[in-house]
């Protein structure tokens, strides 16, 4: 019935679909247990008639134009350049941390002076890790490195995490530079925005083509079997021959045989107000009050018109599987030890010769969303198309 087998709805597997069903002309079919496609991009309108993102800001931006290209295929823009404020010493500032920001917080001649060796140390319009700043040899680097990492850094790092910055990869640590310049965006790639008519829509222009079908609220174990003794694949109970795309949790795949791969969850907490802006903001940031991490208010995003505004709080949490509320894995933790137990998963899946790893869960690696849609588009072309 067949070709291939999808288990995912979100972009991984959506940007393969739509590749298959289109390019190579074969029929594919997607399992997702959630009752939505697109995955964490999914949005929706809430009651009051408010585009929200349910699982949290979702804001479109990269360097790459075959990916702009590709995912332009599929929607409009709302062309946006996101900015964050972080609530400081009680003021709010950009974050990232930037020229702006320290003329706020600090006294004219000393932020003049940081300023100036800034610019001579790191050059104009660069970034700069704060762990990497705080070793800067000269004494008012050093007061501006720790000021930021007490003030901007090290809380709304434990907080998210877990865990303090210095236990985590660099690659994590280093998302969260110091930027040498006066641009208050945070991110600078040229392409960005928000779908105009949302990022479901754009998932539902993907997927509608006759030979792609899709299986909502269906557990992939309910109609797929791994069989670990043979390395072979039943769906329905048949043998399937065509490959399998597998974007969930690999140690999922694999029973948790040797353990669970760690992973940091989200409490989204929603909030409609009879107001038409709550902050000045698409997001502020709160890193030494409160429990959650930031305050995302949606109608700056999506450039909608309503009378009213929806906030929404976000509070980091340990991932347990077990426990409703806190079951969705949106973090890989990136430590050595997390690494080595993934390697044990990635072995054990390459004895299967149709399977295909590809996602945030599946290779235990965070993605932004272009990466995720540039690294499908490199693995259909690579292991795919025939």
């Amino acid at each position: 019935m067949f070709d291939y087998l999808i288990i995912g709805a979100g972009f991984s597997g959506a940007v393969m679909a739509e590749r298959i069903a289109n390019v190579m002309g074969k029929k594919v079919l997607i399992v997702e247990k959630r009752n939505h496609i697109g995955g964490n991009a999914y949005d929706k309108h809430n009651e009051e008639g408010i585009l929200v993102h349910q699982y949290g800001p979702h804001i479109f931006h990269t360097k790459l134009k075959n990916v702009w290209d590709y995912i332009s295929q599929f929607t409009e823009w709302q062309h946006y350049h996101h900015r964050v404020l972080g609530s400081i010493d009680g003021k709010q500032v950009p974050i990232p941390f930037n020229l702006t920001a320290l003329k706020k917080l600090f006294p004219e001649q000393l932020a003049n002076e940081i300023e100036h060796k800034l610019v001579q140390e790191f050059g104009c319009n660069t970034k700069v890790p704060i762990l990497k700043l705080r070793e800067a040899n000269d004494e008012q680097l050093r007061l501006l490195a720790n000021y930021i990492y007490d003030k901007v850094f090290v809380n709304y790092t434990t907080k998210q995490w877990g865990m303090l910055p210095e236990e985590l990869d660099p690659l994590v640590t280093g998302r969260v530079p110091v930027h040498i310049s006066r641009d208050d965006r945070y991110f600078q790639d040229p392409y960005q925005g928000l779908p105009k008519h949302g990022y479901t829509s754009l998932f539902e222009n993907m997927l509608r083509h006759p030979s792609i079908n899709l299986m909502l609220n269906t557990d992939y174990h309910e109609v797929v079997q791994f069989d670990h003794q043979t390395n072979q694949i039943y769906l329905f109970n048949q043998p399937f021959k065509g490959k399998v795309i597998y974007t969930g949790k690999i140690d999922e795949l694999f029973g948790y045989k040797f353990g669970e791969l760690p992973y940091r969850s989200l409490r989204f907490e929603f909030d409609t107000l009879p107001i038409a802006q709550y902050q000045e903001t698409g997001t502020v940031n709160y890193p030494n009050e409160y429990d959650f991490t930031r305050i995302t208010e949606f109608k700056h995003m999506t450039g909608k018109y309503h009378r009213w505004t929806t906030i929404v709080r976000e509070y980091p949490q340990v991932y347990n599987k077990d426990v409703k509320g806190q079951d969705i894995p949106y973090y890989p933790i990136s430590k050595p030890e997390n690494r080595e137990l993934y390697k044990k998963y990635y072995v054990e899946a390459k004895a299967y010769n149709q399977l295909v790893l590809l996602g945030r869960l599946a290779e235990y690696t965070y993605y932004d969303m272009d990466a995720c849609i540039a690294k499908a588009l490199k693995v259909f072309e690579q292991q795919l198309l025939e």
